[in-house]
């Protein structure tokens, strides 16, 4: 750690109530010693958590078909593993052309939906979902498209909606506010 750091982990370790302490000695080294307080989460905190966070009902997730496309290897498998183990089958496009060729090849309700990464290499989001609203077929063209972006501001969002795009998720993924969002999508689009 440099000295030019050291501010801004001062201020992380004293916004979380923590101690920060430095011992050096001159041909030895430096010893950082942050202490953080953790308090043990009783079961009624834990429910309680539960009982807030958990707003929507996980069975609408199931048998329900995610066209993912995102360039990002890694960002991508942690998205495969958060959809699959709360039971959606996830597809995946590792660049807006691939997504738009498996759409366009796929039966009118194979997908019930698609996560659009924004910044893609060769074709972005935006232009993906530009021409996913062509198609000729009309129920392919109205696939509800949620953009996931890094970028949450006002100006980002009303990008995502003028391009066509139905939703819009901030990255990184709180989960539960995914798995509330996407549940929120699909009730929305069975009614």
């Amino acid at each position: 750690m440099n000295r030019a750091e050291m501010p801004i982990v001062k201020k992380l370790v004293d916004l979380m109530q923590g101690t920060i302490q430095v011992e050096s000695q001159i041909g030895k080294g430096t010893k950082i010693t942050v202490t953080l307080p953790h308090r043990i989460a009783q079961n009624r905190d834990i429910k309680q958590f539960k009982e807030k966070t958990q707003e929507y009902d996980a069975a609408c997730f199931h048998g329900k078909r995610i066209l993912l496309a995102e360039d990002n290897e890694l960002n991508a498998e942690i998205a495969i593993t958060i959809l699959s183990e709360a039971g959606f089958t996830v597809e995946h496009a590792a660049d807006g052309i691939i997504c738009v060729d498996m759409l366009e090849k796929a039966d009118p309700d194979y997908y019930d939906l698609i996560l659009m990464d924004i910044q893609m290499p060769n074709l972005d989001g935006y232009k993906a979902t530009q021409t996913i609203r062509k198609f000729s077929d009309k129920k392919k063209a109205g696939i509800t498209i949620v953009a996931m972006t890094a970028n949450a501001f006002d100006e980002d969002k009303k990008n995502a909606y003028k391009a066509g795009m139905n939703w819009h998720i901030a990255k990184p993924i709180v989960v539960e506010k995914l798995m509330s969002a996407l549940a929120n999508i699909l009730n929305k689009d069975t009614k």
